[in-house]
């Protein structure tokens, strides 16, 4: 299984960015898809997630009501649209796929910086 994500870029204070993570295989296969995003120093943090059945997310409390995380189940894509971004948003962003508790698997991570 590989996860590709894309649609990170350099955008200033209170942009949007959507990012994107296509699945090689079926989201049918995870019991969850979700985006872990990592800043410099800092560890890796859950952003949110989405169950694969049904609509069950979660966010972190940093990103509720800015980001909206959903999932086209006919294109095995994940997206993450971001919104009024703030410069504490700038770190690596990584797309997962869990099968249990925890993801077992991960995209290659894509930039995000935001300028103040």
């Amino acid at each position: 299984v590989q996860l590709q994500a894309s649609g990170g870029g350099f955008v200033q204070t209170g942009e949007s960015l959507r990012l994107s993570c296509a699945v090689s295989g079926s989201l049918h296969m995870f019991k969850a898809v979700g985006w872990y995003r990592q800043a410099p120093g800092k560890e890796r943090e859950l952003i949110a997630d989405i169950s694969t059945r049904g609509a069950t997310t979660n966010y972190a409390d940093s990103v509720k009501g800015r980001f909206t995380i959903s999932r086209d189940n006919a294109k095995n894509t994940v997206y993450l649209q971001m919104n009024s971004l703030k410069p504490e948003d700038t770190a690596v962003y990584y797309c997962t796929a869990q099968r249990g508790l925890l993801p077992g698997y991960w995209g290659q991570g894509t930039q995000v910086t935001v300028s103040s």
